[in-house]
């Protein structure tokens, strides 16, 4: 039967006919090559990777460049002020370019290779950039195991455990072993490939734009394809189809000039922690939907959209499990509607001292870090426009600047507003001819209809790409949701990497 098998998997590939690969085909494809590939995951995981640390990107870019020269690609770096991008380009023979015209003819890969900052003591294991393989015991925890029980029947269930394992080294090492397989198996190049490789990503891609601006013709591209974040919580082969975007903002109430012994100026020194929570438990409602007029505006959804949202298979008695809560906000009527929406969230406070640290003060600041999450239909600058407006309202004078002498002689109520760090949202229309595509590769991997996500929380940097480039863009994300990305064990299904494999393979002979 084996042998049946791969004779029609032959046969299929030959010639201009490997769009017709099955989903049995494409997955014995994957078992006959996936296990030859985790040593390369291996290697590239073993290489730090914290952009904020000079020096420690460039080892992963000689290997990224090694990795693609070897399977026919041209590799270049597009210059910036600090780390530069990878980028790796193989075009395909003329007469394997895809058809039907309706097709996409260049495919834009966008991935990253850097991580965030690991503290060694957090994690379970000798070293962050040391993979190891792990399984899950009858108490709850992850023991390790030997490396090589990969070359055997491994089981799907066990994880690799190390830095950047997830977000985003897996599926770079996924696309590697499935650009590999494809070699072996004489599959023919059906596509025109350009892959960026970003360095920057974890702390803002500060350099993407103007760089996808500098780089507009070598990046032309008829369909952006992200490989970043994970799948729905059910693991099921996902699509999404947008991004919210978001910008911060930070918030500092002063009270006297020093802090004041609260025995000899309570009740009388007014206290801007106090403040500060009272302002801001005035901008939501008991709900968690924001009062701030405006905040909102803009934002419908229509039958479409509330059919699609309702057709994302989330269960939210394991949401509140998972997450740990009672019951959740409502700000739209289940959680993918609340995706919809622009957030206000809380993401820090801070004033005086708490725990052993503690002093009978009143506090001189307090300070609150809040983010916006941003969806296509809000400008991040006129939500911070009616924060600072809300605030005024309340009897602020707002101040960009630390206040002088005389400020705190005249105004009663002082506050300090710093917007930052903006990355701006998309959304792609689902049903699209690339979404027709790209579903019925998903479909051949996995045999069923992918789980499709109008808008996930999440931000990446790739808007430059769309406006710049005027292509639409789709995320296809591989690795399983709880993976404890941007902390401490962060890891990687062993069944999401061989399933990111078959899904490469049927992308690419779609």
């Amino acid at each position: 039967m084996k042998q049946v098998l791969l004779l029609s998997i032959a046969l299929a590939c030959s010639g201009a006919f490997a769009q017709t690969l099955t989903t049995a085909q494409l997955q014995a494809i994957t078992q006959k090559h996936v296990r030859a590939s985790f040593s390369e995951l291996d290697a590239l995981l073993s290489i730090p990777n914290n952009a904020h640390i000079e020096g420690q990107m460039q080892p992963n870019i000689d290997w990224l460049r090694r990795a693609f020269e070897q399977r026919g690609f041209q590799v270049s770096t597009l210059t910036t002020p600090t780390n530069p991008l990878v980028l790796a380009e193989k075009k395909a023979p003329a007469t394997r370019t895809a058809s039907p015209a309706s097709n996409p003819k260049t495919l834009l890969l966008y991935m990253h290779f850097d991580g965030q900052p690991v503290v060694p003591s957090q994690w379970q294991q000798a070293d962050p950039y040391r993979p190891v393989l792990k399984e899950l015991g009858e108490d709850g925890s992850w023991a390790p195991i030997d490396w090589s029980k990969l070359q055997t029947n491994y089981n799907p269930d066990w994880r690799i455990f190390g830095r950047s394992s997830s977000d985003d080294k897996g599926p770079i090492a996924m696309l590697l072993a499935a650009l590999t397989a494809l070699e072996k198996e004489k599959i023919p190049q059906r596509y025109n490939l350009k892959v960026i490789l970003d360095s920057e990503e974890e702390i803002g891609s500060p350099h993407l734009a103007s760089t996808v601006l500098a780089n507009k013709e070598k990046l032309a591209a008829d369909l952006l394809l992200v490989m970043d974040g994970g799948r729905h919580l059910s693991n099921l082969p996902t699509l999404i189809y947008g991004c919210r975007g978001i910008t911060t903002v930070t918030l500092t109430t002063f009270g006297p000039r020093g802090p004041q012994h609260s025995g000899h100026y309570g009740n009388y020194a007014p206290n801007p922690a106090l403040r500060l929570v009272q302002l801001l438990a005035g901008m939501k409602d008991d709900d968690g939907r924001v009062t701030i007029p405006g905040y909102y505006d803009g934002i419908t959804i229509d039958e479409k959209a509330a059919k699609l949202l309702a057709a994302v298979p989330d269960d939210p008695a394991q949401i509140a499990k998972t997450v740990g809560i009672a019951a959740p906000d409502r700000v739209g009527r289940n959680y993918q509607e609340a995706l919809q929406y622009p957030s206000l969230n809380i993401r820090g406070l801070q004033s005086a001292y708490v725990g052993k640290q503690a002093g009978t003060v009143i506090p001189d600041r307090a300070i609150a870090e809040l983010d916006l999450r941003l969806v296509p239909e809000t400008d991040p600058a006129r939500l911070v426009s009616l924060i600072r407006t809300y605030i005024e309202g309340k009897g602020f004078r707002v101040l960009d600047h630390e206040p002088t002498e005389a400020e705190r002689m005249q105004y009663p109520k002082l506050i300090q507003l710093k917007a930052s760090g903006e990355m701006l949202p998309f959304r792609t229309e689902i049903g699209i001819p690339e979404d027709v595509w790209l579903t019925r590769a998903m479909v051949r991997a996995f045999g069923r209809e992918p789980v499709k996500i109008r808008m996930t929380g999440g931000s990446v940097p790739i808007v430059p790409f769309l406006r710049t480039l005027n292509i639409p863009a789709i995320h296809v994300p591989m690795v399983n949701l709880d993976n404890n990305q941007h902390a401490a064990n962060e890891n990687l299904r062993v069944g999401n990497y061989v399933e990111g494999v078959t899904t490469w393979l049927a992308i690419l002979t779609n």
